[in-house]
């Protein structure tokens, strides 16, 4: 039975800053998803061996990583704003998904690329 296990999720101000962490191993593509209030489920970032893939709400902001030693994906979350309050998710793909936008191609964000799901975490950032 696959098991993603996310922790870290929290309470901060704006401004602050949050590290979530998904237990997980041998999956070509991850990533992390949110649910924030009255909007659907969004991707935030993914990464396969090493490229990576953000929206643009949270470039220069988040950062997603991996630690093949330790089969943990990260998200460092810094600069949190209200607006990303919410439920992360970690989801996990068995193969290589990718997508190509204007020339370039890396690690999709697309819901249904991604085959198994945590059960998330809340993040609430106050202002």
């Amino acid at each position: 039975e696959v098991q993603l296990v996310e922790s870290g999720g929290g309470s901060v101000q704006a401004g602050g800053s949050l590290r979530l962490s998904c237990a997980a191993s041998g999956y070509a593509t991850m990533g992390w998803f949110r649910q924030t209030p009255g909007k659907e489920r969004e991707g935030v970032a993914s990464i396969t061996g090493g490229p990576t893939t953000y929206a643009d709400s949270v470039k220069g902001r988040f950062t997603i990583s991996k630690d093949n030693a330790k089969d943990t994906l990260y998200l460092q979350m810094n600069d949190l704003k209200p607006e990303d309050t919410g439920i992360y998710y970690c989801a996990a793909a068995n193969g290589l998904r990718t997508f190509c936008r204007g020339g370039s191609c890396g690690p999709s964000l697309q819901e249904r690329d991604f085959d198994y799901w945590g059960q998330g975490t809340q993040v609430t950032v106050s202002s």
